[in-house]
Parts: structure tokens; C-alpha cells; sequence
């Protein structure tokens, strides 16, 4: 299966179990590897016969942006939902990032990872 990543989209997201996470927001960065076949895209070298990876990107960063969600869990399982629906794509790999989470102890990153493919 060939593969479209997808790194480092970022904006700034409400999502949080605590009021101050949703008052005032933080930064969220997700990456996605999209699985899908390349042959006809590469047969007709047209966009339209792949995932466009820029309104990949736009998908995923109105899901950022959007309503609030207390889990990042639940955003990555709702981007990766939505791509499958969207776009014609085998399986997805969603990496939600929270670099700035609400951690009392020296951290990089915190981060979670759904993997979903059309069943």
C-alpha cells in the first residue's frame, strides 16, 4: 500500500477537561499517513485521483479548531472517522499531539495514535 504523511498541522484547539483549557486554548499538531493505492493517480498524473493532501489538511485542522472534545483521544478517532468518509483512502494513521497539556512535570510531548481502516 502506498502512503501520503502528512506532518505538523497545527492550530489552535479548545479541547481540554479543564475550563482553563477550553477558555483559553493551546496548541494541537496532528500528523497523518494516509494508505491508499497510487496506480490510477499515477496513470493519470490528476489530482483528483488521489487524497489532495491540502484539503487533508483543511479537514483536519476544522477539526482542531472545532467544538471543543475533552479527549484528544476522541479528536484523533473523529479525524480519522472523517477522512475515511472523505477521501479515498484504504486506512489512516492519526497522531494527536498536546505539547502544551496541563502536566506538572517536565514533558516534550504527549501524544495518541489511532490507527482505522475502511472495513
Amino acid at each position: 500500500m502506498d502512503r501520503i504523511t502528512l506532518s505538523g498541522v497545527t492550530a489552535v484547539g479548545y479541547h481540554g477537561v479543564f475550563d482553563f483549557e477550553r477558555r483559553n486554548g493551546q496548541p494541537f499538531v496532528v500528523d497523518a499517513v494516509l494508505h491508499l493505492d497510487f496506480a490510477k493517480a499515477a496513470a493519470s498524473d490528476d489530482v483528483r485521483d488521489t487524497a489532495h493532501y491540502g484539503e487533508v489538511a483543511e479537514r483536519i485542522k476544522s477539526w482542531i479548531t472545532g467544538d471543543p472534545l475533552n479527549l484528544i483521544e476522541a479528536l484523533a478517532v473523529r479525524i480519522a472517522d472523517d477522512l475515511l468518509k472523505e477521501f479515498s483512502i484504504h486506512a489512516v494513521d492519526i497522531t494527536v499531539h498536546k505539547p502544551k497539556a496541563p502536566i506538572e512535570v517536565s514533558f516534550g510531548d504527549v501524544a495518541v495514535s489511532v490507527y482505522r481502516e475502511r472495513s
